[in-house]
Order: C-alpha cells, then sequence, then structure tokens
C-alpha cells in the first residue's frame, strides 16, 4: 500500500483560497460603506467621513490586487493569509479609531480575523493575531476621536464600561479562537482519517482481486504449457535418454508436470466451487486468516470457536480481513503474553471477541478510542511506526471504519476486574454476516455483500 504520511494529506488542508478571504472582504467593505453613509447621511451624524471612506478604500485597493495578480483558485501559504488577516484588523482598528474606538458598537468584528485564522491558522497563527487584535483595542481604549452623535450634544461611556468591553473583547477572542480551533482540527483529522481508511481499502480491494487474476492465468496459461510438454515428449523419443541432453529433457519434463498441477489445483477450485470458493469462507477460516500470521512470528494466540447449529459463512471481504487483523496487531503489541480471539455464533447474531492480558486502555482515552489520532503510544514509538499511518491513533479508527461498513458493531473496552487487558468485541446480525456467501448454511444463495 502507498504509504500514508500525515503531512502528504495534511498539506493543504489548512491553506485559505484566496477567494474565501477576498469575498469575506467584500463583504466587509459593504457592511462599512453601508455604515458611514447611514451614520453621515441617513442620521446626520458628523464623522470624518473622507478618512472613513480613505480607510475603507484600502481594503478595496487590497481585494483589487489579490484579484489581478492571483486566480481565484489559490491557495494562500499561511505567512500571506496571516498577513492579510493582520491588515483587516489594523483597517477595522483605523476606521474604530476615526469613529469612537471601543464606544463604537462595532468594535467586536475585532473577533472575525481571529475566527477565520482559528479554523484555517496554526494555533501560534492564530495567539498572534489574537493578541494584534487585543492590542489594538487596548489601543482604541486610550485613544480615540468621538463616537458619532447628535450635532451639540457629546456622547461618552464610562471608562468602567469602556473597560468591560474590552474585557468582553479579550474573552471573546479567547474562547472563539479556541472554540473554532477544536471544531475545525477534529473536522480536519476526521478528513485525513477517512482519506487514509479509503487507501487502505482500496490496496485491500486490489489484493483480493489477484485471486481472480490467478485463477485466469491458470486458464491462459494451460494451451501454451500444454504445447511445451508435446514438444518435451517428442524431443524425448528422438534423443538419447543418456547424457547431458536426456537428464535436461528429464528436468523438463518433471517440471512441466509440476506447473501442470499448480495450474490444475487453481482452475479445481475455480470449477469445484461454482467460481465461488476463492470469495467465501466459515467464520473459523476467517478467524485463521488473521491469526496464521501472528502465529508465523511465534506469538501466542489462542482460538476459541463455538456456536448454535451450523457455522455460519460469509463472503471474503478485504475490508473486514484488514479491519480484525488491525485490531489483532493492536492486541499483540500491548499483550504480555497471549491474545485469545473467540468467534461464536448463534441463530441470530455472529461476533469475534479479540482480548488481550496487556494494560488495557488508559482511562483517560476509554471514552474516546477508535476516534482518528487518538493513541496510546509514545511521541518516540510514534516516529519509528509511521508507516501505514502506524501508531498514530489511525489503526483503530480504521479497522472500526471498515468493519462497520460490513454492517458489524465494534465495541472497544477493558476487562473487568480483576482480569487485565483490554476487549474487543464485533458483533454482526448472523443475516448480515452471511450475506455475500456463495453458498448459505441453508443452502440458498444471497445477496453480494458491499463493502
Amino acid at each position: 500500500m502507498s504509504r500514508i504520511e500525515p503531512k502528504n494529506l495534511t498539506h493543504h488542508a489548512r491553506h485559505l483560497r484566496l477567494d474565501t478571504l477576498v469575498r469575506l472582504r467584500w463583504l466587509a467593505v459593504a457592511g462599512q460603506s453601508a455604515a458611514v453613509i447611514g451614520v453621515r447621511f441617513g442620521l446626520g451624524f458628523p464623522l470624518p467621513f473622507a478618512l472613513c471612506v480613505l480607510v475603507i478604500v484600502a481594503s478595496v485597493w487590497v481585494n483589487l490586487l489579490l484579484r489581478i495578480q492571483y486566480p481565484a483558485s489559490h491557495r494562500l501559504s499561511d505567512n500571506v493569509a496571516t498577513a492579510l488577516l493582520a491588515f483587516d484588523i489594523l483597517q477595522l482598528a483605523g476606521l474604530l479609531y476615526l469613529t469612537g474606538g471601543l464606544e463604537n458598537p462595532f468594535a467586536m468584528l475585532f473577533l472575525a480575523p481571529v475566527l477565520i485564522s482559528a479554523t484555517a491558522l496554526t494555533p501560534e497563527r492564530t495567539l498572534g493575531l489574537g493578541l494584534l487584535a487585543v492590542g489594538c483595542a487596548t489601543f482604541l481604549v486610550l485613544a480615540h476621536r468621538p463616537l458619532p452623535w447628535f450635532p451639540g450634544q457629546a456622547f461618552s461611556l464610562p471608562f468602567l464600561y469602556v473597560t468591560g468591553i474590552w474585557t468582553a473583547i479579550l474573552l471573546g477572542t479567547a474562547f472563539t479562537g479556541i472554540y473554532a480551533w477544536r471544531v475545525a482540527e477534529e473536522a480536519r483529522q476526521l478528513a485525513q482519517a477517512l482519506a487514509a481508511t479509503e487507501l487502505v481499502l482500496a490496496r485491500e480491494q486490489h489484493l483480493s482481486q489477484l485471486d481472480g487474476l490467478a485463477a485466469a492465468a491458470a486458464h491462459e496459461l494451460g494451451t501454451p504449457l500444454a504445447t511445451i510438454a508435446l514438444v518435451t515428449k517428442e524431443l524425448s523419443h528422438t534423443m538419447p535418454k543418456e547424457g547431458p541432453v536426456g537428464e535436461d529433457l528429464k528436468l523438463l519434463r518433471e517440471q512441466v508436470e509440476r506447473c501442470r498441477t499448480i495450474l490444475t489445483k487453481l482452475t479445481s477450485m475455480d470449477e469445484d466451487d461454482g467460481g465461488e470458493f476463492l470469495e467465501t469462507v466459515s467464520l473459523s477460516h476467517l478467524v485463521e486468516d488473521i491469526v496464521e500470521p501472528q502465529r508465523a512470528v511465534g506469538f501466542d494466540v489462542k482460538v476459541i470457536t463455538k456456536g448454535d447449529g451450523p457455522e455460519p459463512l460469509c463472503r471474503r471481504n478485504p475490508g473486514v480481513v484488514y479491519g480484525l487483523s488491525n485490531i489483532l496487531d493492536n492486541a499483540t503489541d500491548f499483550a504480555e503474553s497471549q491474545v485469545t480471539i473467540e468467534a461464536c455464533w448463534s441463530p441470530h447474531e455472529v461476533f469475534i471477541e479479540v482480548r488481550d492480558d496487556g494494560p488495557g486502555y488508559a482511562p483517560d482515552i476509554l471514552l474516546r478510542i477508535g476516534e482518528p489520532y487518538v493513541t496510546t503510544r509514545s511521541a518516540a514509538e510514534r516516529s519509528e511506526d509511521s508507516e501505514e499511518g502506524g501508531g498514530l491513533g489511525l489503526g483503530l479508527f480504521i479497522a472500526k471504519t471498515l468493519v462497520e461498513r460490513s454492517g458489524a458493531e465494534l465495541t472497544l473496552t477493558n476487562a473487568a476486574p480483576p482480569a487485565s487487558g483490554a476487549i474487543a468485541r464485533i458483533v454482526w446480525p448472523r443475516q448480515a454476516f452471511e450475506r455475500g456467501a456463495a453458498i448459505s448454511p441453508q443452502g440458498g444463495s444471497v445477496e453480494p455483500l458491499k463493502d
């Protein structure tokens, strides 16, 4: 499978589209213009109209330059996006300076650039923009022009009230920034993890297609191999049986027979089982498929199979095999000495339970286990096992996603005291598990199982 690196999945995940910022700035320009024109000509309040228009025109020029310089689909680097959002904060601060400072009710718009940064930029850059917004708000507390008001009447809010507005901006910047960053980060992680899952599933589906290619190759190779066998037989009749040539012909006949035996096995599996042999497995065989790699490296995996009635059959699903293997790998990584797999069935459901004797899941992540990028491994272990998402908290997420796509429900818990270890329980409704098998236990055909 292609190597799954988070940096490859997230390379453009944070980069803002230029068109997004330009459209938001046009919206801000329209709102600022309407507010200034409404106050000056609608309400008749005196204000430095020309200077306000000049500050608004600065935003217009920035938008026009960006439109001319870059296409709408251009994605901004973090440095450029940070600079543009900083400009928006300073432009708003300039406009508020001319129209009453924090006494202006539109002072709360300082939160907008920080909110945008929190959803698209790193926390460090968002913190910098937040400090810039708070710094501008602090300056406006101390220095600003009077708030536009009725001619001949002075309007001034108490300093304590203005301080309260400053505090609201400070707290609002911190709260909305953190909240927006958390929501956006979770959405990004989910999207990245789903992308990794799709890569894994595509790999497993590709491997499953090799079964069909093997059967097709067996049919195609049958004719040329028969020709080689015939020519070898004719040569053996005409050439002396003793000597180097005779020995070579004998070896060639033996190898041809060996190839024919292999091809016969491949074609007989396809013919004897109606073309479905490679796609249909019993529950016990499915368990053996995922256990065998662990036994090959010498790990003790205990298998228990039992049930009520005939053993269920299922279609060989590469996603399910990969998901179960991932769960078993996780169990063997943390087990002290043994992992137990119990496969059971009843007339109504089928379940597989994977238990280990390790420390189990830590209490602080137990409720979140199975979510993307939730892992108990240390940073050193994650760096050593970074290939294909290993150690990054994607393993169980991918397993959960693939297994649940087959109609199962995956539950991850710890063993009840005094026992120790983690328990992964996968439960299918029996009808969902058997859907897609070539022949069901009752002898009837069923619909294909969709991954």
